[in-house]
């Protein structure tokens, strides 16, 4: 079992996005949806760089040179997260195709949450105002989700005449909230506010967002945090959450074995245990 390429493998060049813009700040890479006029709508563009985008972001941070960002966040320009599909840009065009075209569109959004997955940064999603349709999905699809208390989720395919199992939120939701929340929120694509979504786990922590910039902040933090802490154990602990979603109990904890030893081979292990013998603070490898 492993979950690094081989260390003699170059990184990955990272794209130079056009949709939206991407800059790394104390080894946190900061993903910032850039349309705020249109409280930061997907276009067909962006769905395409950011898939592409997180496929390859992670292979940095194992460049030698010490480069490249340790954790991601994910915000939206301005006052709101994600609108979610274009009105426009994408929805209107969406009635000239058939049925081929049609699912050439679907598994192309479903495509960016498999890479939001797969991707073994940890990505702390910024949720201000709105997190509708596919934004609630990129949300969802993120690790942890830091929330304005005036903002809400919203899967509204439903109200849409649409399916709410879409870009896998039927996979990933119960999975968050449980099977009858899920059931709910997918079947009636009802808003969900900041205080029930932190009830029901949709939301890790709350932030008063008279200032949205506290939001943006407050997530900010908190993906610093992850990208301070040991690398390799956090990428290793994504792993296995998404790994181990599909795993019997008896097939989970071989995994777990395997990937704890391995951890134990890392420096970072022996780190830590002198870090704690010399009462001073771990320096992460």
């Amino acid at each position: 079992m492993t979950t690094d390429p081989a260390p003699d493998m170059q990184p990955l060049p990272l794209p130079a996005p056009a949709s939206f813009r991407y800059e790394e700040i104390d080894r946190v890479g900061v993903v910032t949806l850039t349309r705020p006029d249109r409280f930061n709508a997907l276009t067909f563009a962006v769905y395409r760089e950011l898939t592409d985008f997180f496929k390859v972001v992670d292979s940095r941070s194992l460049d030698p040179s010490g480069t490249g960002a340790r954790a991601l966040l994910l915000q939206g320009e301005g006052k709101a997260f994600c609108s979610g599909g274009d009105v426009e840009d994408i929805i209107g065009h969406l009635f000239d195709r058939d049925m081929a075209g049609l699912l050439q569109f679907t598994r192309m959004t479903g495509e960016l949450i498999e890479s939001m997955r797969r991707c073994r940064l940890p990505i702390v999603a910024s949720i201000k105002r709105v997190a509708a349709g596919a934004g609630a999905v990129m949300a969802l699809a993120s690790d942890l989700r830091v929330m304005g208390r005036g903002a809400f989720f919203a899967f509204l395919f439903p109200q849409v005449g649409l399916s709410g199992a879409d870009m896998g939120a039927a996979y990933l939701l119960p999975r968050v909230v449980g099977l009858g929340a899920a059931s709910e929120i997918l079947m009636t694509g009802e808003r969900v506010y900041a205080e029930r979504c932190h009830a029901i786990g949709l939301a890790n922590r709350l932030v008063d967002d008279s200032d949205p910039a506290n939001v943006d902040a407050e997530a900010f933090a908190l993906a610093k945090q992850l990208a301070d802490g040991p690398h390799f154990a956090a990428r290793m602990t994504k792993t296995m959450l998404q790994k181990e979603l599909d795993l019997s109990l008896a097939d989970a904890i071989e995994a777990e074995a395997q990937a704890q030893a391995i951890c134990m081979q890392h420096p970072d292990f022996a780190e830590a245990n002198a870090a704690w013998r010399e009462s001073r603070a771990p320096r992460w490898k």
